[in-house]
């Protein structure tokens, strides 16, 4: 996956897309860190992670100058998150979501809010890269309070 990014850094470079030059060299820089941190190449999936990562910071950021009234640097990081989301794998959809999350339930015996973490753990491993925490959060909360 790195490599790809690589390529596609270069593709930028030479179609003068800056924004999209940025966000691949913080990305990369990014990898490069945690690959020091673990002390050996990552994974794909180490990878998305970091992809995610970076994502969420662009939402946050995004929430904070909306609020701030800079729609401007708003929209920057909205554009940024998008050329992120481009390195993740396909989103599963609400409704293969809460299959997985039904599953996960019955594998784990929920029937309160109190087993949500348990849930969220089992969901997460199956899903990694493919659906936001934040939303897993969501549906859980939504399934095991009904």
């Amino acid at each position: 996956m790195q490599n790809k990014i690589q390529e596609d850094l270069k593709q930028a470079q030479l179609d003068r897309n800056e924004l999209k030059v940025s966000t691949l060299r913080l990305l990369l820089s990014e990898v490069n860190n945690a690959k020091i941190q673990k002390g050996q190449e990552l994974s794909d999936e180490e990878i998305t992670g970091v992809i995610q990562k970076e994502i969420k910071k662009r939402k946050e950021s995004i929430e904070s100058f909306r609020k701030g009234a800079r729609e401007d640097l708003a929209l920057k990081e909205e554009a940024e998150a998008k050329v992120l989301e481009s390195y993740l794998p396909t989103q599963l959809s609400d409704e293969e979501l809460t299959k997985i999350i039904d599953l996960a339930i019955n594998e784990v015996g929920a029937n309160s809010i109190a087993d949500m973490g348990k849930v969220i753990g089992k969901v997460m491993s199956q899903v990694s890269g493919k659906a936001d925490g934040g939303r897993v959060s969501n549906l859980v909360k939504q399934k095991l309070s009904s």
